[in-house]
């Protein structure tokens, strides 16, 4: 589901009619596909369901809690939850339950395609702002920080752009029958399906895309994170080194290793799909037109779609918070960002109107 194709009248990774696509739902190694599809769509659900949600709770309960990095994390969790809650169930229906077969209309086979586009591209964009704005905390301390009319607009495009750059996903969304075991039955597949004369428009639109919401911002993570832990390990503090000095720089690179982890996570997880998405439009000799190379797909999208799961296991963690203790006792998992603990403490990531309270500096 969801896996483009440039074929008029075919189903991806596959030549020839309908008549002749080999049953790719048979067999031991789809058994097995669906073994593993079925856990890590299980594990996205409870994981990035629960924890997202938890540290939503956590930053709509504490004002502290509400600084720039934070509601850019925030944004990221949201993005995951909706997968979670929304697209996963109708996956594990598709995947597993059904075994490639859509059984639930044009309209929500394009809308769940749909909002799993928007999500990558949502989680991406939030990464981006968050690797800009560690940059500029710890590279520019002096300059002025962002005002809050700036940060909703950072906010609003880091959904604005994928929601528009989504749209081609939606509308070349299209319901295909296709035969199953010896054509006795059919079955419905769900994915974007580009007719063979828009093979032009579909190669640019994914070049665009490739360029767009993973090249571009995965050089500019990079480039961030390089400059920030040279400017951490590598230059020395002027002035005389205070325990405070060397506790905030401590936090500073615990916070930094964290967020190149997920960068590194981010990539391992994409860079798979990406590249046999390449191979498969654009070289396509170079991949196997037997019935496992689609098997192989969903497996790596699915590894893809795991990123979110890292995602939470790095940003969210379950323990006392030490900023909010006061004001925390009644809240039952005290759950905080390690990311905002670190900004918290630092003091940092704050705009005019996301202001933290200075508890952390002073514990």
């Amino acid at each position: 589901m969801g896996d483009p194709t440039n074929g008029s009248g075919t189903l991806p990774d596959y030549e020839g009619s309908l008549d002749e696509i080999p049953d790719t739902t048979q067999g031991c190694t789809f058994f097995a596909a669906t073994i593993v599809i079925g856990a890590v769509l299980v594990v996205i659900m409870l994981v990035c369901g629960v924890g997202n949600c938890l540290f939503i709770a956590s930053l709509l309960r504490f004002k502290q809690l509400r600084n720039l990095t934070n509601i850019l994390i925030a944004n990221l969790a949201v993005s995951d939850v909706l997968v979670a809650a929304v697209c996963c169930p109708f996956l594990l229906d598709y995947y597993v339950v059904k075994k490639l077969s859509w059984d639930h209309g044009l309209l929500l086979c394009a809308a769940i395609n749909y909002l799993r586009t928007v999500s990558l591209y949502v989680s991406t964009n939030a990464l981006l702002a968050i690797a800009m704005d560690r940059y500029s905390a710890i590279l520019h301390p002096l300059k002025p920080r962002m005002t809050s009319r700036t940060a909703s607009c950072v906010i609003l495009a880091v959904w604005i752009v994928p929601v528009l750059i989504s749209i081609p996903s939606a509308y070349m969304t299209s319901e295909t029958p296709y035969p199953h075991r010896g054509g006795q039955n059919h079955k419905t597949f769900c994915a974007q399906i580009w007719p063979v004369d828009q093979q032009v428009f579909y190669r640019s639109y994914f070049l665009l895309v490739f360029a767009l919401e993973f090249v571009s911002p995965v050089t500019v993570m990079a480039v961030c994170y390089t400059c920030i832990s040279r400017h951490l390990w590598s230059k020395g503090v002027p002035g005389v080194q205070t325990d405070q000095i060397r506790r905030r720089r401590h936090k500073r690179r615990r916070m930094v290793v964290v967020l190149i982890l997920v960068l590194v996570a981010y990539v391992l997880c994409w860079a798979p799909y990406y590249g046999f998405a390449l191979l498969r439009d654009f070289y396509p000799t170079l991949i196997s037109r037997g019935r496992n190379s689609l098997v192989a797909f969903y497996i790596i999208e699915c590894i893809a779609m795991s990123n979110a799961v890292i995602n939470t296991f790095f940003f969210v963690s379950v323990q006392k918070n030490r900023n909010s203790a006061k004001k925390a006792r009644n809240f039952p998992l005290r759950l905080v960002s390690f990311v905002a603990r670190r900004s918290m403490d630092d003091g940092e990531g704050r705009t005019s109107s996301l202001r933290a309270t200075e508890e952390g500096d002073n514990s």
